[in-house]
């Protein structure tokens, strides 16, 4: 934990880190509740939720949670707009995966409002794989 000095305001700034296994090449799972658990840990009513992944195959992203064909639907269209076979130069043959987190980003803003997750009743934070299979970090900040 830090804290920041401003003109007549103080911040907390509090640092986590959620591990994230994941079974398949494009999966999509749902990480909410998980950072809404760390955010009752630190007793925070106000402020702002940073989501980060620093890796350049994965992302994050905010979506439909109620009808999983949303999901199954941004999978198929990003299959079809950056194929697999398309003689991509880069020597690991995961450059689709890096395309996709490109595009998808690997960072996402919520609100917090009365110690929950400012989201709509069908959002929720999606953790997104692009490329194998295994286990990495994701890090979440909540400033108040």
């Amino acid at each position: 934990m830090s804290w920041c000095y401003g003109f007549t305001c103080l911040f907390r700034i509090i640092m986590n880190t959620l591990n994230i296994k994941t079974s398949k090449r494009n999966e999509f799972i749902d990480i909410t509740n998980s950072i809404q658990n760390l955010l009752e840990n630190q007793n925070i009513q106000e402020g702002a939720c940073i989501i980060y992944v620093p890796h350049a195959t994965w992302a994050v992203t905010i979506n439909e949670w109620f009808d999983p064909d949303v999901r199954k639907d941004i999978t198929t269209w990003l299959s079809k707009q950056i194929p697999k076979d398309n003689n991509f130069n880069h020597m690991e043959g995961n450059s689709v995966a890096h395309i996709k987190s490109s595009l998808i980003w690997v960072d996402q803003k919520v609100i917090i409002q009365n110690g929950q997750l400012f989201l709509w009743k069908w959002q929720k934070i999606f953790f997104c794989e692009f490329d194998w299979p295994r286990t990495r970090s994701i890090y979440v900040k909540f400033i108040n």
